[in-house]
């Protein structure tokens, strides 16, 4: 005996994927199914921008965080503007 499908369960199972894929999409699928979009990868000079960008803000936010540690006045600062 051969382990597997009969060949009668395989056309069962391509013939549910084809009603499946005949039926009408709708909502925002539906909207774009006419519509060509097509994305490009981001070059090498806009992922140093990005990334320059990131570490950067990060830099900022962890020298934040240390100054308002360490600085009495500025916890004070955020504390009040916080409020």
């Amino acid at each position: 005996m051969v382990k597997g499908f009969s060949d009668n369960e395989v056309k069962n199972n391509t013939q549910n994927t084809q009603n499946t894929q005949i039926k009408e999409k709708k909502g925002l699928a539906g909207f774009l199914k006419g519509k060509k979009f097509t994305y490009t990868l981001p070059g090498k000079k806009q992922i140093n921008i990005f990334g320059s960008i990131v570490i950067g803000l990060n830099i900022i936010l962890v020298l934040l965080v240390i100054l308002y540690l360490k600085n009495q006045e500025f916890h004070d600062f955020v504390f009040n503007v916080g409020r």
